[in-house]
C-alpha cells in the first residue's frame, strides 16, 4: 500500500515521501496515529502544495534569522553580580540568564542556542556565540561588573 508520510520516521523516510508499506501496518499503525495518509491523487497534490508553502515560510524565517544575527552582533548585555577577591563571582552567568536578558530586549533566543562551554565566573568582558543554524553564529558581548556594596 502506498502512503504519504505526514511525519519524519527514521525507518520509513522524510515528511512528504511516498513509501510502500504493508497494508496492515498502514491501516493499524500509521494512519490511526496520523503518521501517514493514503497516497491518493488528491492527497498527493494537496501535500505537494503544502510542502511548497513550508519552503516559502522557511525562506522567510531565514531572512529573519539574518536580521536577528545582525542585531545580536551589535548587542551588549550588562550584568551586575556579587563578587569576591580576584574578580571571582559568587555564582556565575549562565546561558539561561543570557537568554532571559536577550528576551528582555525583545528578542527570542532559546538557551540551548547559546554556546557556552562553561558558565562565566569572572568580572570583565566576554563574548558568547549564539548558534542560529544555517552557519549563522553572531556573538554577543557580555559585560560583568561587581555589585556595588552598600
Amino acid at each position: 500500500m502506498k502512503v504519504i508520510l505526514l511525519q519524519t520516521d527514521e525507518h520509513l523516510g522524510q515528511i512528504g515521501e511516498i513509501v510502500n508499506v504493508k497494508a496492515g501496518y498502514a491501516r493499524n499503525y500509521l494512519i490511526p496515529n496520523k503518521k501517514a495518509s493514503i497516497a491518493t491523487k488528491e492527497n498527493i497534490t494537496y501535500f505537494e502544495k503544502w510542502i511548497e508553502n513550508q519552503k516559502i515560510k522557511e525562506a522567510k524565517n531565514r531572512a529573519n534569522f539574518e536580521l536577528l544575527a545582525k542585531q545580536l552582533d551589535k548587542m551588549t548585555l550588562k550584568f551586575s553580580l556579587k563578587a569576591g577577591e580576584n574578580d571571582k563571582l559568587f555564582g556565575s552567568v549562565t546561558s539561561q540568564m543570557i537568554s532571559d536578558e536577550i528576551e528582555n530586549l525583545g528578542y527570542s533566543i532559546n538557551k540551548k542556542e547559546i554556546e557556552l562551554e562553561e558558565s562565566i565566573k569572572e568580572i570583565g568582558n566576554h563574548f558568547v556565540h549564539i548558534n542560529l543554524g544555517d552557519n549563522l553564529k553572531p556573538k554577543v558581548k557580555i559585560k560583568i561588573q561587581a555589585e556595588k556594596k552598600a
